[in-house]
């Protein structure tokens, strides 16, 4: 008994193995080949995610586009939000060319598979209309973006992260808005208040972004804040993003003629860093924001440099560079784009160019330049730039912590035909894109990209006499 006991062993752990392989298997294929399931398993799989594979969710019930207000009759009472809304980025979520672009390259690219979640964060209403798809709105609503309704609607969150959220725009066929007070009255709608509006949560539904179908986080604007001093100091994204500027952190006012006087109105300007897009629609109030953002973000500074410089022989500069303002890290969002670096100068008195790293030479920064960005890799380990659908790996990031910093080194010879003193600049540099992704996607000329200039360091160094040697 004992033996066949023993015998039975191997065989039992074999069988498991491979019962194991197999439901591995079937696991693989639902989730990274969607299109090979029976439609019955696919319906399935998409009963908990109506939208699959965006996480949004509606109590089950069907919307339509007359459901939600059209944002200028929301602007009707809330003159101010309404304006300072419609020069945002939220606003334009939907009609970024950028977005658009690659929205319809990874439509072609995934037979659609990703339309769904591509779209979700860019137009929540469009989606869960289905007035949105990747060949463009088929009603006006979807055309709004991020709108009043898609934030003010939203009752609840299942998670953090690639739209998990629950619209509910009416209840008992009444218009239905959650937001951040308890007293708030309306004749227009019935008004319910939201912790979740008060907390970076809200923002969290969105702003983490996993890639649907390999689980690899692209975009972890959230956990970032989550994990960072800020959360534990209770500053919360609202309190960075929703006010009229950097170091603002009270707004008196009413949210509408006939409102109650409050000690902070949230600012619906949504400040951000992508000055480039709000340049392209012509918001030159609203993109100077978005540099006041960046410049109020970081700060750079010398740690170490000679007192005098010898000719020929080799000089080091070491440089720090401060996260001081940002409670992500910087940069955070779409890693493909966003970048954040030191160009590093010298020149002589005459003007002369003695050496120089972290140039933008054909829409990219130059090889070698001191940058902090994320970036992400296809399955064979090559860069990912613009195939976002391809990342299937971190295959570095060197951004910065909140309340962190990063050290810098530039070694460089000064050689005997410099006129001395040596200026030592050192500019740090954002965009949201660079420059050459942009014209892969819209075209040479389509759109210029805002090079945002966050901070400055500089000094004077003079050169060290012959008799001095």
């Amino acid at each position: 008994m004992i033996r066949s006991i023993v015998l039975r062993r191997p065989l039992l752990f074999i069988l498991a193995t491979f019962g194991l392989l197999i439901l591995v298997n079937l696991l693989c294929t639902a989730v990274f080949f969607p299109s090979q399931l029976s439609a019955k398993t696919q319906q399935s799989v998409q009963d908990g995610m109506p939208f699959f594979p965006f996480r949004a969710s509606t109590d089950n019930r069907k919307l339509e586009g007359h459901m939600f207000q059209d944002p200028k009759a929301c602007g009707a009472c809330h003159k101010d939000i309404y304006k300072e809304w419609e020069g945002s980025v939220m606003a334009n979520a939907w009609q970024d060319p950028i977005y658009r672009e690659l929205l319809k390259r990874t439509s072609e690219a995934t037979g659609g598979a990703m339309d769904n979640f591509c779209i979700g964060c860019h137009s929540p209403i469009g989606l869960t209309t289905g007035t949105a798809t990747a060949r463009g709105p088929e009603a006006k609503i979807a055309e709004d973006g991020v709108g009043c309704e898609s934030c003010h609607n939203i009752s609840a969150s299942t998670g953090v992260g690639n739209g998990s959220f629950v619209l509910t725009p009416q209840k008992n066929g009444r218009p239905l808005k959650f937001g951040p007070h308890k007293d708030a009255e309306s004749t227009f709608h019935d008004s319910a208040y939201s912790d979740l509006h008060t907390k970076s949560e809200i923002c969290g539904t969105c702003h983490n972004v996993t890639h649907p179908f390999n689980q690899l986080r692209i975009e972890e604007t959230y956990d970032e804040w989550r994990d960072s001093p800020y959360n534990a100091k209770g500053i919360q994204c609202q309190d960075c993003h929703m006010t009229p500027g950097p170091g603002v952190t009270g707004n008196p006012g009413k949210a509408a003629p006939t409102g109650k006087e409050r000690d902070h109105v949230f600012s619906h300007s949504f400040s951000s860093a992508n000055s480039t897009l709000l340049d392209h629609f012509g918001k030159k109030e609203m993109s100077e924001r978005a540099r006041d953002m960046l410049r109020s973000a970081a700060t750079i500074e010398f740690l170490e440099s000679p007192s005098r410089i010898r000719s020929g022989e080799t000089v080091k500069v070491s440089l720090r560079v401060n996260n001081t303002g940002a409670g992500h890290k910087l940069p955070t969002g779409f890693p493909e784009g966003r970048e954040v670096w030191v160009d590093f100068k010298v020149v002589d008195s005459d003007g002369r160019e003695v050496y120089r790293l972290g140039a933008v030479r054909d829409g990219h920064t130059e090889k070698g330049t001191k940058s902090f960005k994320a970036i992400l890799g296809n399955s064979k380990g090559e860069v990912v730039d613009i195939n976002v659908w391809e990342a299937e790996r971190l295959l570095s990031d060197t951004r910065i912590l909140p309340y962190g910093h990063a050290d810098v080194e530039y070694a460089f010879t000064a050689d005997d035909r410099v006129r001395g003193p040596l200026r030592i600049q050192a500019d740090l540099y954002y965009w949201a894109f660079p420059q050459h992704i942009v014209d892969e996607l819209l075209g040479k000329g389509a759109m210029t990209v805002d090079i945002v200039r966050m901070g400055s360091v500089s000094k004077e160094i003079p050169l060290a006499s012959t008799s001095s040697r």
